[in-house]
């Protein structure tokens, strides 16, 4: 194994115990001749750990990162780091960065609107009399009739936000704590104090929260009560936001009519599991966006140089808030 700072080039870990990294492999090259990029879960896999400059990951191996001694950053594959944080001998000196990307705004958009609309324009309805060839037009309901709740306004949340509101619906925010901007056109609330004055006027309510101790769970029975009857749930956040049997409750109740799933605490999902069997909630494989290859390895690099500059990278998250 050659020693990366002979070439000059960084020496880079591909860690996860989810997927295999390796398809980031052609972007990392093409961005950086030369580099030193390794793969695994362990150290007969990785090599040398004293070598390793910085670690890509999406849920990496538990205590693996604290035995690198020359690490110089920890960088998460996609906007969220929780699948990092989890590991208590997180080294708390080294950065731990998270990608942002505008394309992935775009993407968001496309997916919550698309999904707002289709259960909106009972959509569903009408492609089911579609497949009987009976034609029985309703009334459509117009967009300002219909009140879009956003559950966090970060970048991806302000995204929809803006994208729902331009094209005419009721649109809300909240956050847990104060925005000292936000969106044009969109009501804002904040904190325990305003959740409920929140959910309370949510026709859909769309789940963009990061991941953290308070907001799992979020998606729980309490929430769904306080939502108008019939609402519409959409998770876009990360499968832990959900309690999947209060879900199930609350659709066979009727308080809840349809939900739009793309995260999901067991993923893949399990091909016996409820979800997967009721007609009333649309499942999708956690595609709601993604970034692209180029962006990741360009932005691994950047801030990578950045730290070796003594700086601190525009991307680096607050471990002690989580994002």
């Amino acid at each position: 194994m050659r020693n990366p700072t002979a070439t000059g080039a960084p020496c880079i870990a591909l860690l996860s115990e989810r997927i295999d990294l390796r398809y980031l492999e052609p972007a990392f090259r093409a961005a950086c001749p030369g580099i030193d990029l390794r793969h695994g879960t362990n150290v007969d896999a990785l090599g040398a750990l004293d070598q390793i400059d910085a670690a890509v990951c999406w849920f990496p191996p538990h205590g693996l990162l604290a035995q690198m001694p020359r690490l110089r950053l920890v960088q998460s594959l996609a906007a969220g780091v929780e699948h990092i944080t989890a590991d208590a001998s997180l080294p708390p000196q080294v950065p731990l960065c998270r990608i942002v990307d505008s394309g992935m705004a775009l993407g968001m958009n496309a997916f919550v609107c698309g999904a707002v609309i289709r259960h909106q324009r009972a959509m569903d309805h009408y492609r089911a009399l579609a497949a009987q060839a009976r034609w029985e037009p309703r009334h459509p309901q117009s967009p300002e009739q219909h009140t879009v709740g956003i559950a966090g306004l970060g970048h991806l949340g302000t995204a929809c936000a803006t994208a729902l509101a331009a094209i005419g619906y009721r649109v809300r925010g909240w956050s847990r704590s104060a925005k000292s901007s936000g969106p044009a056109g969109v009501q804002a609330f904040h904190g325990a104090a305003q959740l409920d004055e929140f959910l309370g006027g949510c026709n859909t309510l769309v789940c963009l929260l990061p991941l953290t101790a308070e907001t799992e769970g979020f998606l729980d029975a309490r929430c769904f009560a306080r939502l108008p009857h019939g609402a519409h749930v959409i998770n876009v956040g990360r499968g832990a936001h959900l309690v999947e049997g209060d879900l199930l409750d609350a659709l066979a109740s009727g308080q809840i009519a349809a939900a739009t799933l793309d995260a999901f605490s067991t993923e893949p999902l399990p091909p016996g599991h409820p979800f997967w069997h009721d007609s009333r909630i649309t499942v999708t494989p956690h595609i709601a966006t993604r970034t692209s290859l180029a962006v990741i390895a360009g932005q691994t690099l950047e801030n990578l140089a950045q730290v070796d500059h003594g700086l601190s990278p525009p991307r680096a998250v607050d471990t002690g808030r989580g994002y």
